[in-house]
């Protein structure tokens, strides 16, 4: 049987099922998967607390097909003269330059960063001997973003326990899922109780066009709408 990868909408339906309590194996009764598949997808993409985050789920799928379409293809020999120089803390620019200029190696230091990237999500450690990491590279392995705090944000537990305990229809979840590029960007609104859900497209990523779609996606399910809950990202 051919591996089908899990669809944006297959893992927005597992964080449904999730808060619906439903188990592993009868989410893969409903969605028609094996239990296995549902198992990894949720142990994968768990964020502190157990939480599963369908958003960051599927901006890791797009990471890993982006990567995987790239490819690698750099001779043994070579790799293993880049890998030596980067363990003798040379960076990345410091090994395209001097490979090019005596003619050894072709490469650019986009390519080797591209190649530590796809290294350490292998298990691999030569991202520990890059002299200091982006912030855009600590912020894809789930180190700390320091990019500031939203002022006067009310926290998630302030959520009265109606809407906790989904009693009742109409109570929705609102999230951003970028995807490659710089202006590529999702805005998605589920359901709490049913776990139906609105997807619309932004042409950028800007408040003004988050506010105009928004008002698209709810305008035809206004008796349906008591709240909507972000989760305040920067």
């Amino acid at each position: 049987m051919k591996f089908k990868q899990l669809t944006p909408d297959e893992r927005y339906m597992i964080s449904a099922y999730r808060k619906a309590g439903l188990s592993v194996s009868q989410m893969a009764v409903e969605m028609n998967r094996h239990r296995s598949t549902i198992h990894r997808e949720i142990k994968r993409h768990s964020r502190q607390g157990g939480i599963y985050r369908p958003s960051y789920a599927v901006t890791r799928a797009l990471t890993r097909r982006s990567t995987a379409r790239r490819g690698f293809k750099i001779h043994p020999d070579d790799l293993f003269v880049i890998k030596q120089l980067l363990r003798h803390k040379w960076s990345p620019e410091q090994i395209s330059g001097t490979l090019t200029a005596n003619g050894c190696l072709s490469i650019s230091h986009q390519t080797i960063y591209n190649y530590i990237n796809w290294d350490r999500h292998e298990g691999g450690s030569l991202w520990k001997h890059l002299r200091q990491a982006s912030k855009k590279r600590r912020k894809r392995y789930r180190s700390m973003d320091s990019r500031g705090v939203l002022p006067n944000k009310r926290h998630i537990s302030e959520r009265p326990e109606l809407i906790n305990n989904r009693e009742r229809i109409g109570d929705w979840e609102i999230d951003t899922v970028m995807g490659s590029g710089d202006k590529h960007c999702i805005v998605t609104m589920v359901e709490r109780k049913t776990g139906y859900t609105l997807i619309g497209k932004l042409k950028s990523r800007t408040v003004d066009k988050l506010n105009w779609v928004t008002r698209k996606l709810i305008r035809n399910h206004q008796d349906k709408m008591h709240t909507i809950t972000a989760d305040n990202g920067t």
